[in-house]
């Protein structure tokens, strides 16, 4: 049984003054995941100094990947990030939080349980992080304060987009009536 398909996203946080880092990381997980069709700009990671064991000033870019995957392999992406984080350096020069944008949501794994996450296996858990509702992005009262801020909706409605184009969901053309186009409306 195959779990639904959606578009793979990995938010990769790095020093600010090693893009190489970001390039590095792109470049392994395309070996991984195949190629990216679309790249999110650098932005600044500074609401929170969670992650300073990697460096004092942090940018976060976020990367999506071309084509559909079934959402079940979550757990092993987050793993294969993880091996990918530990080749960085030691200790770690960079973070990489997989997931994956559909219609409705931005689902981020973590290895870290918390009460919102969900356990799927390995130690690996999901969280939904923003859902899209009402033509925008929404965080929840646990989402992270630079996904809350709005930073990456941009990107996000993109590769949403993306998932809609390529799942044939986009929107239906309307009829003056304001309904769904009928066979009788075409010539």
């Amino acid at each position: 049984m195959s779990g639904p398909l959606v578009k793979r996203v990995a938010g990769v946080l790095y020093p600010d003054s090693e893009e190489e880092r970001f390039a590095w990381v792109v470049e392994e997980a395309s070996r991984l995941w195949g190629a990216p069709d679309l790249v999110g700009d650098a932005v600044p990671f500074d609401l929170t100094d969670y992650y300073r064991d990697i460096a004092p000033r942090l940018l976060r870019r976020f990367v999506c990947f071309a084509g559909l995957v079934d959402a079940g392999g979550l757990p092993d992406w987050k793993l294969a990030s993880c091996a990918l984080e530990a080749r960085s350096r030691a200790p770690r020069a960079v973070n990489v939080d997989p997931g994956y944008v559909d219609g409705a949501r931005l689902v981020l794994a973590s290895t870290k349980d918390h009460a919102h996450r969900v356990w799927l296996r390995d130690g690996v858990y999901a969280e939904v992080t923003l859902r899209f509702r009402f033509g925008r992005w929404q965080s929840f009262d646990y989402t992270f304060p630079d996904f809350r801020e709005g930073r990456y909706d941009g990107f996000l409605s993109e590769a949403r987009r993306l998932w809609l184009v390529e799942t044939g969901r986009g929107k239906r053309r309307r009829t003056r009536g304001g309904r769904p186009p009928q066979r009788s409306d075409v010539g």
